[in-house]
């Protein structure tokens, strides 16, 4: 039988709870996953704890949420569109409560299709403010003379403070001054060739582990096609739906971000678009380079989307809508 049927407010309020509390725990590791991505010629952090122990010693604890803002701002209706579209696509595509595989990947594509159109903008952001911190690390230390004392200078060591200091609002100011409204849109094919692929994967992955398991618990018993896997359950498949799915197209997301990062560090490129990207990096980088940060998007996205399909699933939703008597 078909499963139970969700409210459309009741997805856009899951969906957006699921994002805030997403977000809240897992940016600093976003943050660096960013910084090392963009990483080309000098190598200021050595990896993900050297990241946030250097981010931490040269711009304080809350320097690990710089851009937290534009995500939590708008990762609410990121996440609420992904997730209430995919549900609706499935609940259109299915007959007799069955979704064959291609279905199921058609679901994820449309639900990835339609999330664009927030998350080119917030990506666009959020990526100019986590990364200003590595730029700033990466200006050379003012030079004896110039400090006016005597010693070597500290090339490449980040200051006690970065002096570059920018805004969500500054950006998107100058940006449309400047660009348009294309400007907040840079990047967004690969924002849109990196997200369908994700969803084509995550959705169908998620939606069959999590059918695996035992049905019922916490829920409805009576066998009337009501039911929902219990909360750890949705949690565990969406965690290893959510790595799987960012492993693998994190080639894409690292174009994506080099092609979004409008300050650049010393010798380092800039792109024409997505093919010069990538020939730019095969050839000075190699191969290699396109799977920086895969740890990180793994340690991101894994809970990320654990913790959206748990609240998803215990019905978050449903109960705000019902204590309101909607």
């Amino acid at each position: 039988m078909a499963d139970k049927r969700v409210s459309l407010p009741a997805k856009l309020i899951n969906g957006g709870v699921a994002g805030l509390v997403g977000v809240t725990c897992v940016f600093p590791i976003d943050l660096a996953k960013t910084r090392l991505q963009n990483q080309q010629g000098a190598q200021v952090y050595k990896g993900l704890l050297d990241c946030l122990a250097k981010t931490v010693r040269s711009e304080g604890y809350f320097g690990c949420y710089r851009g937290a803002a534009v995500n939590l701002t708008l990762v609410t209706p990121e996440k609420a569109i992904k997730l209430a579209a995919n549900d609706i696509f499935r609940q259109k595509l299915s007959k007799d409560g069955k979704l064959p595989l291609w279905g199921e990947m058609l679901a994820g594509c449309g639900a990835g299709t339609c999330q664009v159109v927030v998350t080119t903008p917030m990506e666009m952001l959020k990526i100019q403010l986590q990364d200003a911190g590595r730029l700033a690390a990466q200006r050379p230390a003012p030079t004896p003379a110039q400090a006016g004392a005597p010693g070597p200078s500290l090339v490449a060591a980040p200051p006690a403070r970065p002096a570059f200091r920018t805004s969500a609002t500054s950006i998107t100011l100058d940006l449309l001054r400047t660009q348009g409204l294309a400007g907040l849109y840079r990047g967004a094919w690969a924002t849109l060739f990196r997200d369908v692929p994700f969803s084509m994967i995550y959705f169908p992955l998620f939606a069959n582990l999590n059918a695996l398991g035992p049905r019922g618990v916490g829920a409805s018993c009576q066998g009337n096609g009501n039911e929902r896997a219990p909360f750890l359950q949705s949690f565990l498949s969406g965690c290893i739906a959510g790595s799987v799915a960012a492993v693998a197209v994190t080639p894409l997301d690292v174009i994506k971000t080099r092609l979004q990062t409008l300050q650049k560090g010393e010798g380092e490129d800039s792109y024409r678009g997505i093919l010069d990207c990538i020939r730019r990096i095969i050839s000075r980088e190699g191969p290699s380079a396109f799977l920086k940060g895969a740890t990180c998007r793994a340690l991101v996205i894994a809970p990320l989307f654990g913790i959206a399909q748990g609240i998803y699933f215990l019905g978050v939703g449903e109960a705000v809508l019902e204590s309101l008597g909607v």
